[in-house]
C-alpha cells in the first residue's frame, strides 16, 4: 500500500467515490506547471475551449497528450502514483487510460457542468480512478463530489461542454442531469493546496464552480483503470474517442496504447 493512503482512506473512497489525498502530487507541481504551460503553447487535436463568445474568461481543456509532454510523462511514471491508485480502487494492477488538463483562468463565470466521467469512455468497470490535483490554491473553484453517485444503477446524461447538446443520440438510456445543491445529495468538496489530489471513480457525479478567486486554476488529471476495467462500446463516438484502436467489447485495454504502470493482465 501507498504510503500516502490510509485504510480509512480506502474506506471512504469505496463508500463515497471520492477522496481528499493530500500532498500527492507536491514534488512535481512545478513539473506539472511547466507541462501545462507546454501544453497550452502547444495544443493537442483534441484541445477545446469551453465558453461561449461573450461570456467571460477562459476555460481551456485538452487531454491525451502525455507521451508528447516529457513533464506529464515523467508524473505519469511515478511508482507512488500508481501506489496510490491501486490502494484506493483494491486492484493488482494499474492501467493507464489517459492525463486531462483543465484551466479555468479568473474571472471565467463558467461553471464546470454536474457529470460523470464513465458515460464519455469506452471503458466500464468499478476499479477505476482519477486524480484531479490543483496546480494553484484553490477553495471555492476546487473539484465537487456527489458522495455515493459511483453506485447508481442508471448512468448521468453526457452532454457536450461547450453546446449543452446530448452526447449519444438516445437520451432515454439516462438519467437526468440531475441538480445536487437543490436535490439535497451530499457533495463533497474541499479547499486544496497545489498537488493535493481528489481521487474519484468514474462514475462519481462531479462539477466545479465558476473561478472568481482572483487567479488562474490550473489542474492535472490522471484516469487509471484496475483489474476489473473492460472495452465497451457506446452508442456513438467517444471522448477520448482513440480512432484505430481494434479493441472488442470484453477485452482489457491494449496495452500498447495504455501500459501497464503497476502490475499485468
Amino acid at each position: 500500500m501507498s504510503m500516502a493512503v490510509s485504510e480509512q482512506q480506502i474506506v471512504d473512497f469505496q463508500r463515497d467515490g471520492a477522496v481528499l489525498i493530500k500532498g500527492l502530487f507536491a514534488p512535481w507541481v512545478e513539473t506539472l506547471r511547466a507541462g501545462v504551460a507546454r501544453n497550452m503553447a502547444e495544443p493537442g487535436p483534441y484541445g477545446s475551449e469551453n465558453v461561449k463568445p461573450g461570456e467571460k474568461g477562459r476555460f481551456f481543456d485538452d487531454y491525451c497528450n502525455w507521451e508528447r509532454i516529457p513533464e506529464f510523462a515523467e508524473v505519469v511514471r511515478q511508482p507512488a502514483v500508481a501506489a496510490a491508485a491501486a490502494a484506493l480502487m483494491r486492484s493488482n494492477s494499474v492501467q493507464m487510460f489517459h492525463d486531462h488538463v483543465l484551466v479555468k483562468e479568473s474571472g471565467t463565470a463558467k461553471a464546470t457542468p454536474w457529470h460523470q466521467d464513465s458515460p464519455y469512455y469506452f471503458v466500464e468497470g468499478q476499479q477505476t480512478v482519477s486524480f484531479w490535483s490543483p496546480l494553484d490554491p484553490v477553495k471555492a473553484a476546487s473539484l465537487r463530489c456527489v458522495a455515493g453517485s459511483h453506485l447508481w444503477e442508471k448512468p448521468v446524461l453526457p452532454l457536450r461542454w461547450a453546446s449543452e447538446q446530448t452526447f449519444y443520440p438516445d437520451p432515454s438510456a439516462y438519467r437526468p442531469v440531475p441538480d445536487p445543491d437543490a436535490e439535497g445529495m451530499t457533495v463533497l468538496e474541499w479547499e486544496m493546496e497545489p498537488g493535493d489530489a481528489v481521487a474519484f471513480n468514474f462514475k462519481t457525479l462531479h462539477g466545479a464552480r465558476g473561478n472568481d478567486s482572483g487567479i488562474n486554476r490550473r489542474a492535472f488529471s490522471l484516469r487509471l483503470v484496475g483489474d476489473d476495467a473492460r472495452y465497451v462500446e457506446r452508442p456513438g463516438r467517444t471522448s477520448p474517442p482513440y480512432p484505430g484502436h481494434d479493441m472488442q467489447p470484453g477485452q482489457r485495454l491494449r496495452q500498447d496504447w495504455f501500459p501497464y504502470l503497476r502490475g499485468s493482465a
